[in-house]
């Protein structure tokens, strides 16, 4: 026994090719003298370490040997090694696996010579060269598709062509669900794609359970009848390697041998190409996140009430929703790859802007740096600039009007306490009476601004058959006394049908025409009222001989807090709720209110409608 050992010993010491030997973890267990000659490392730097001598752009080719010849045999190849000095070495190597009696792997053993004259290494090299070469160019065709579906497709596709195998096929890892799904398949039915199969079972997750990153599996070594891969006829060889997506594992590739079989080389650009194709899927499986949230990003902007604008660095419109379309009237082929249509406020000034058709914006906007893009969110607030306006009139012109009637009730009223005694009856009655009148005055307008709360949402009003004739005639005759200046007139039609509407709705209508006919002609005059049947109306006019309206004003005296400017309307005060409360009013019982001039005369005619029963649907 000793001397066979020694024996041994000395034919290793003496061999004239470097021998290596490595053990199951893949650390240095024999290194003798030629392998120091040639490797320039000696066997205490070598013995207990990992294998050194592998260039990092071979250590796929070295481990696909490795794994090639894990169940026996032993491969013959030419390759390059590294010296201690840095230099690549041409060497010819044979590697075959170790193995006890009872077939327990032992390690690995490796004999090595110098090779730089053999033609066959040289052959070798040529060969390696044009394979690499054709990886990259696999590799570059698979970075030209973005989206992951045909990106996985020629994955499969691409493992035959590198590897010559008849079938091929990648699987997605489901961690979550400990399975494996069968996204895409080349050489095989295609009813096998979506099938799925249980990892902890499966070769792959035998090959993530072992820490490496290629897997030979053999018919000779063990049963293929039972996988998928055995609708492959004459199946005899499974080669596989794992894709990594941002660090893990996505899914294997499988190459799936019938005819030829599989060498180390076939191992080695699969190994290679399992690594270029996790890339190339990450790329893939990014880009579809990509437009997924940018698909969610355009739902949201699009799905938006508010206008949104996306703008580049240069501050050109990329992306117009349809809110900004109808807030702006812009359709989006007039505004994308052009300036914003209006100036963004400066970032510390009031963000509500007028642009130049008159409506208020108010605008938001916010960078997004790593785009290099702009958000700007806009919302139409000409409404609530016109309520805030209103409100401030509202307030001035409130504060006025009651004032005034106010400091006068107050000042007879002072007066009447004070000085009772000394005023005669007269005196004291004209103040009295100068009290009722400012305090109908203030009845009236507290009328006006309660009418003004009620009727924006609509009065509650029953519309009903009435008799608008004895409506008109009490009306009149009411106000025939309010002023020794003016002359009422009533003309109606002798057969005025009867109106459909509210009673008291018309009342409060017809109430508020007149007192403005008298009160907008200060000179006096006559008021006519007139009544009559048009087609499915009943029409009543209201004229007098007073100042007049603008045409500019006509329709504007109908909004809230508003009075012509024209003429010498100003000067008569009140709170600008009377027109709009009617106009209200007469479109709750389906009518309508217009102001007109008079054709022939000074003065307005104020327009009032009504449905008639008999044209009633």
């Amino acid at each position: 026994m000793d001397t066979s050992d020694a024996t041994m010993r000395a034919a290793v010491a003496s061999a004239a090719d470097a021998m290596i030997a490595l053990g199951p973890d893949l650390t240095v267990r024999l290194w003798n003298p030629a392998a120091e000659r040639l490797f320039g490392w000696s066997a205490d730097e070598a013995i207990g370490r990992p294998l050194r001598t592998v260039p990092e752009e071979y250590t796929a080719e070295h481990r696909a040997v490795l794994e090639r010849v894990r169940e026996g045999g032993h491969i013959s190849f030419a390759t390059r090694r590294l010296h201690r000095d840095g230099r690549l070495l041409e060497v010819r190597a044979v590697v075959s696996s170790m193995r006890s009696d009872d077939d327990e792997l032992l390690g690995w053993v490796g004999f090595y010579r110098a090779a730089d004259e053999d033609e066959a290494v040289q052959h070798q090299a040529a060969e390696r060269i044009r394979l690499v070469r054709r990886l990259n160019d696999v590799v570059a065709d698979l970075n030209a598709e973005r989206e992951l579906s045909a990106v996985l497709d020629r994955v499969a596709d691409s493992v035959i062509e590198l590897t010559g195998a008849d079938a091929a096929g990648f699987v997605l890892i489901e961690q979550a669900t400990g399975t494996l799904r069968l996204v895409s398949i080349s050489g095989l039915p295609e009813r096998l794609r979506g099938v799925t199969s249980d990892l902890r079972t499966s070769l792959v997750g035998e090959l993530l359970r072992s820490g490496r990153t290629v897997m030979l599996a053999t018919a000779d070594t063990r049963s293929l009848g039972d996988l998928i891969w055995s609708e492959l006829d004459g199946l005899h060889t499974i080669a596989l390697g794992v894709s990594t997506v941002h660090g893990r594992p996505y899914g294997a590739l499988y190459a799936l041998f019938s005819g030829h079989k599989a060498g180390h080389i076939e191992l080695e650009l699969l190994e290679l190409f399992a690594g270029h194709a996790g890339v190339v899927v990450g790329n893939a499986v990014s880009y579809a996140e990509v437009v997924k949230q940018r698909k969610h990003e355009r739902a949201v902007i699009e799905a938006s009430a508010d206008g949104i604008a996306v703008l580049d660095r240069d501050g050109i419109v990329r992306q117009w929703n349809p809110a900004a379309r109808a807030i702006t009237g812009m359709d989006a082929d007039e505004v994308i790859g052009r300036p914003l249509p209006f100036a963004l406020p400066a970032p510390d000034a009031e963000p509500t802007i007028q642009v130049e058709s008159g409506t208020w914006l108010n605008v938001l906007y916010s960078e997004i740096e790593d785009h290099d893009e702009i958000v700007v969110d806009f919302r139409d607030v000409t409404e609530a600039k016109s309520l805030e306006a209103a409100k401030d009139l509202f307030l001035s012109m409130t504060s006025h009007e009651l004032r005034t009637p106010i400091t006068v009730v107050h000042g007879f009223a002072r007066t009447l306490v004070n000085r009772w005694d000394k005023l005669g009856d007269a005196d004291r009655r004209q103040a009295v009476a100068i009290i009722a009148e400012r305090a109908q005055t203030l009845g009236q307008l507290v009328d006006n601004l309660l009418y003004s709360r009620t009727v924006p949402d609509g009065l509650d009003v029953t519309n009903e058959p009435f008799d608008l004739d004895r409506l008109l005639r009490g009306a009149v005759e009411g106000f025939r006394g309010m002023s020794e200046q003016h002359t009422l007139e009533l003309v109606i039609d002798e057969k005025l049908p009867a109106a459909l509407g509210d009673a008291m709705a018309t009342d409060i209508i017809v109430g508020q025409l007149l007192e403005n006919a008298v009160k907008y002609s200060p000179g006096g005059g006559t008021v006519t009222v007139r009544a009559g049947a048009e087609d499915e109306l009943i029409v009543v006019t209201v004229e007098d001989d007073g100042v007049g309206i603008q045409a500019a004003d006509r329709e504007r005296v109908f909004e809230r807090f508003v009075q012509g400017e024209a003429g010498d309307r100003r000067r008569f005060g009140g709170l600008g709720l009377g027109l709009y409360i009617v106009r209200r009013l007469a479109r709750a019982q389906h009518g309508e209110v217009t102001a007109h001039a008079r054709p022939d005369a000074p003065g307005t005619c104020m327009r009032f409608t009504l449905p008639r029963v008999d044209h009633a649907q």
